[in-house]
């Protein structure tokens, strides 16, 4: 880019900015609702004055340490739509608005001169095509982060330990179960075996989709790491056709307690604790 393109750029940068500040609130999916005017403004701002200083060097390698100030902005700004919840359009139009603003200055500056108006404004919009992909790159990161944060939270939530019994621990596992939950699963269930002291550890599968040899063998895992806490372990949930298809697959299953219903692997643990419960007939009293 010419010196004195820069220079025209920054000299006018109040007319560029309204002009994109313009263009960014007149898009119909502007989300009002996660962002203000004032603080768009700001960020619009920032962008600007951190670009201008870069183009002052007539280098647009948004690579070099003259573009660290954009792309460090242009990252922190992503993130931060990504955690908000905007849309990867509603991101990259930041970028891209910006264009218009700048093709209208240099459509005014150039005039008589379309060769040199062509020249500057494809370096300007490989330039800023660039800063587009880098806004995008670091948003796909960051709402990666996001999911991944929101998987950790849902697989602590859905692998509750329940104290059932002085002695008798529950741990219901609802929907898929794969290595990083068996993780999960194990190491909550073996603190609490620790820290209650209890001797059995029901695992109702009542809410596990489908059972295969991969599903089968992080339960046994499970109860062989069970097993060396010192509590014995009861697989309840063993539907007819989880029965049928742990059969088919020729897992063996002989050396664990199995029981259809937590109902009936509770009445288990009972009976191997020695404890003895009766119903009692009790009149209400009106």
């Amino acid at each position: 880019m010419k010196a004195e393109t820069a220079t025209f750029l920054k000299k006018n940068k109040e007319l560029i900015l309204e002009t994109w500040m313009q263009n960014q609130l007149t898009d119909d999916n502007l989300r009002d609702d996660l962002i203000s005017n004032d603080e768009l403004g700001t960020q619009s701002n920032d962008l600007l004055d951190a670009l201008f200083n870069a183009l002052g060097s007539g280098n647009l390698n948004l690579d070099s340490d003259k573009f660290r100030p954009v792309t460090d902005i242009l990252s922190e700004l992503s993130f931060t739509r990504a955690r908000q919840g905007f849309s990867p359009r509603e991101t990259s139009v930041f970028v891209l608005s910006l264009k218009k603003a700048f093709y209208q200055m240099l459509e005014n500056q150039y005039q008589a001169e379309p060769a040199t108006l062509y020249r500057e404004s494809v370096e300007l919009n490989n330039l800023l095509d660039n800063m587009s992909i880098v806004t995008m790159e670091t948003f796909i990161k960051g709402r990666e982060e996001v999911i991944l944060r929101q998987t950790d939270e849902m697989n602590e939530i859905s692998t509750p330990v329940i104290r059932v019994w002085d002695g008798i621990l529950a741990l219901p596992i609802i929907g898929t179960l794969d290595s990083a939950r068996t993780q999960i699963v194990m190491e909550n269930l073996l603190q609490q075996i620790v820290e209650t002291g209890s001797r059995i550890a029901i695992l109702d599968i009542s809410g596990v989709p489908t059972v295969d040899s991969l599903v089968a063998q992080h339960l046994i895992k499970t109860v062989s790491a069970t097993r060396l806490m010192g509590a014995e372990c009861i697989i309840s949930g063993i539907r007819a056709e989880i029965a049928l298809t742990i059969v088919h697959l020729g897992i063996d299953l002989s050396n664990i307690n199995t029981k259809a219903s937590l109902a009936s692997a509770l009445k288990l643990a009972y009976s191997m604790l020695g404890i003895e419960v009766k119903r009692t007939e009790r009149k209400l009293i009106i």
